[in-house]
């Protein structure tokens, strides 16, 4: 991810943070269904999921098979909790894609505490989220390299190198 730096986006060369346990980097990705890397972006350890999911899809892009422009929007996103929110909600129905991301405990009660004003719950379909693991073991894939599970480097966009990497030789599996 090449962008400028907006507000609540840290660039990459500042993307290992800080916290009690130590320095930490996150990795955050869109996956196909068949495990294969398609946005990677790398963030401080301390940093949230939700915020950066906008511009994870502002990076998605993916070629048609022949002509054509590429394909910029995925017909469904599925997430975990913590991507559940107003904001992320509002911006997939904007795209038009299908959001699998189950509401969390808190908004389910403040739903519920407000009554008939609270609306009605978003649209959840368990048999699609079971299929979630496949991000999970996209990231066990990337991990079975030493360099990037036991993360040596000092600089997060060599890091990111090295992931970037791994993600190329696991689309040369296919």
């Amino acid at each position: 991810m090449n962008r400028a730096v907006e507000p609540g986006f840290e660039p990459l060369d500042h993307a290992i943070g800080r916290s009690r346990g130590g320095l930490s980097t996150k990795v955050h990705q869109l996956v196909d269904g068949g495990r294969r890397p398609l946005v990677v972006a790398v963030t401080a350890g301390q940093a949230g999921d939700s915020p950066l999911l906008r511009w994870l899809l502002a990076d998605l892009a993916v070629a048609r098979p022949g002509r054509g422009r590429p394909r910029t929007r995925p017909d469904q996103l599925l997430g975990d909790k913590a991507y559940s929110s107003r904001a992320n909600r509002a911006l997939l129905r904007s795209k038009r894609v299908r959001a699998v991301i189950p509401q969390r405990d808190d908004e389910i009660g403040n739903r519920v505490r407000r009554g008939s004003s609270g609306g009605r719950p978003p649209s959840f379909d368990p048999v699609t989220y079971k299929r979630r693991n496949v991000v999970e073991r996209s990231v066990n894939d990337h991990k079975q390299w030493r360099g990037i599970a036991t993360r040596y480097d000092k600089l997060a966009y060599v890091y990111r190198g090295g992931i970037v990497v791994r993600a190329i030789t696991i689309w040369l599996r296919e």
